[in-house]
């Protein structure tokens, strides 16, 4: 009985997670998961020296920023490639001779 109950708790923490974010950008999608693996490596880094509250806060927030960060970057490469892709299907200037 108590191994059903953990694999039906096992099965809705996956549902949610893989359904948590469904509706959101991918800005928010990026820094959501910058700041999850920050405040992971945080915490693991923290636990060895000491604290690892202190250090998932603070993992936490640098992946937040690195998250953000990327996504500018990211966005920045895609409208560089929709430029250049655009200029690319626009017809040649017509000379006049």
């Amino acid at each position: 009985m108590i191994a059903s109950i953990r694999t039906l708790g096992a099965v809705l923490v996956a549902g949610a997670l893989l359904t948590g974010c469904a509706g959101m950008s991918q800005t928010d999608q990026r820094v959501l998961s910058g700041g999850a693996i920050g405040a992971g490596g945080g915490a693991v880094l923290g636990a060895i020296g000491g604290d690892a509250g202190l250090g998932a806060i603070l993992g936490g927030a640098a992946g937040l920023a690195g998250g953000y960060l990327w996504d500018q970057h990211k966005q920045s490469e895609a409208d560089a490639y929709h430029r250049g892709y655009n200029d690319a299907r626009r017809p040649p200037p017509r000379r006049r001779y």
